[in-house]
């Protein structure tokens, strides 16, 4: 089996609101964490978030799943690793995994629509861009 290469792993730290009564990190922010690791994917392949948008296309999470095996609480230090897993005519997906230490405590997919800037309709990406995710899928690395 190959192994995977994230194409990032984004170091993030519990901050305290973020924790529940229970002592522990709130179901929704998990989501939250993803969508910061998405933005930095975006940073590492076009630069910035805007120099995606100025290639006519912007993505929009059109499914989400997330599995919990273990809390994390108040001040632990994360990893969110990205995995681009499939890339369609209009959409891909990304398995990400959070891990305290060696320990991964959720791993979430999304599945991203890309959407025509203009008038947000889905739409095939430009061939840059999809080069541009496509040299990160698991064939590929």
């Amino acid at each position: 089996m190959t192994e995977r290469r994230p194409i990032v792993e984004m170091p993030l730290r519990v901050r305290y609101h973020e924790c529940d009564a229970q002592g522990i990190v709130f179901n929704a922010h998990y989501l939250a964490y993803a969508d910061m690791a998405a933005f930095e994917v975006e940073r590492v392949l076009f630069g910035s978030h805007d120099a995606l948008l100025a290639t006519g296309v912007d993505v929009v999470v059109a499914e989400s799943n997330l599995r919990y095996f273990a809390p994390c609480r108040f001040d632990d230090e994360l990893a969110v690793a990205v995995y681009l897993t499939r890339l369609g005519t209009t959409s891909m997906q990304f398995e990400l995994e959070v891990r305290r230490g060696e320990t991964v405590t959720t791993e979430i997919r999304l599945r991203y629509v890309f959407v025509d800037t203009g008038n947000y309709r889905k739409t095939e990406p430009p061939p840059d861009v999809r080069a541009a995710y496509a040299k990160h899928l698991p064939e590929a690395v």
